[in-house]
């Protein structure tokens, strides 16, 4: 489909109010030619229609979630904000102790006494993963403080519009332009591989003692499809799918579990690439944490859309003339 055409079958799902549905704005709860029924029923196919389009996952069932984690420790990176705070509630609502890793502290603070008001357990811990050597630091201290985890939600802070400030669509090749870029890339590379994967060396050999434990890794589409631009952002999620996949074969004879979900795009996601990124179907944070849940409770090893696995074909095979073509090649594509 020709990109003209694209956006106009966009534009005619938005006047057919389906914009819930390809994660344009929300649409008026009430309108005149709304009753309550009708408004039930459009939620409802369209609910039904963002699962079948791989956009969400139905929630698990409340009494098997609270099964899975009451009484038991998570902790959840990127816990602050957006995917990582709705996590986390939920999860403390269901009865888990929820430890909130993150690096801003007011809003982990926030976090907390929100959870304690709803009566739940929560522990929080400023740490900025970026920063691999404070990782260590952190691991002593949740082990001494709760002798272990039971699970982790791995949730990289940061969205792939963190790095506007780096690139811009000007080829810019001074010095101090490309050290800002060098600076950048090895903090991408910090926050969302070598920091998170320095978290679990630190707890697995906690969890495969003990003979059971999961790592939930919260992923995107990107590290599987390779959109164009944000190459450092990309680069970084799958350097972790491909660690934490070779580490899964070795824990899983000792009773641990790894399950990766690849993400949509986020609601919360800001300056993504309009070009590809920014036309993906948006996911609500509550959606992403009913996700999460279903991943606990059901322990897959692989949570994505079903057309990611036709996006990685696809991007084999047009890797090739793409890249050759004028109006793409032009384009830089380095942007961190």
């Amino acid at each position: 489909m020709s990109p003209p055409r694209a956006w106009s079958v966009l534009a005619l799902c938005r006047r057919l109010r389906l914009a819930v549905a390809t994660g344009c704005p929300a649409l008026p709860e009430r309108s005149p030619q709304w009753t309550d029924e009708a408004l039930r029923r459009r939620d409802e196919v369209l609910a039904a229609l963002r699962r079948a389009l791989g956009v969400v996952w139905p929630p698990p069932d409340e009494r098997r979630l609270r099964a899975a984690v009451a009484g038991r420790t998570v902790l959840v990176t990127g816990a602050s904000s957006g995917i990582g705070r709705a996590t986390a509630c939920r999860l403390a609502a269901a009865g888990a102790t929820v430890l909130l890793v993150a690096r801003r502290r007011d809003r982990l603070d926030a976090v907390r006494a929100e959870i304690v008001r709803a009566g739940g357990a929560a522990h929080a811990y400023q740490v900025d993963l970026a920063d691999v050597a404070a990782v260590e630091p952190l691991v002593r201290r949740v082990l001494a403080e709760h002798g272990h985890v039971d699970v982790v939600v791995s949730n990289p802070g940061g969205s792939a519009g963190s790095s506007d400030r780096v690139a811009d669509h000007t080829a810019d090749h001074t010095a101090d332009h490309t050290a800002d870029r060098a600076r950048e890339l090895a903090r991408t590379m910090n926050a969302h591989y070598r920091g998170p994967a320095r978290l679990l060396l630190g707890l697995l050999p906690s969890m495969v003692r003990r003979g059971r434990g999961q790592v939930v890794h919260l992923g995107a589409v990107g590290a599987a499809v390779s959109p164009p631009r944000w190459s450092a952002h990309h680069a970084a999620r799958a350097a972790f799918e491909v660690w934490l996949g070779a580490a899964a074969d070795a824990a899983s004879a000792a009773g641990v579990v790894t399950t990766t979900i690849r993400f949509p795009r986020p609601r919360v996601s800001r300056g993504v690439p309009a070009l590809v990124l920014g036309r993906l179907p948006a996911l609500a944070p509550a959606e992403a944490a009913d996700a999460v849940c279903r991943a606990i409770v059901r322990r897959p090893r692989l949570m994505s859309p079903w057309w990611v696995r036709l996006g990685e074909v696809l991007t084999a095979l047009t890797r090739g003339p793409i890249d050759t073509a004028p109006w793409w090649s032009a384009t830089p594509n380095w942007r961190g």
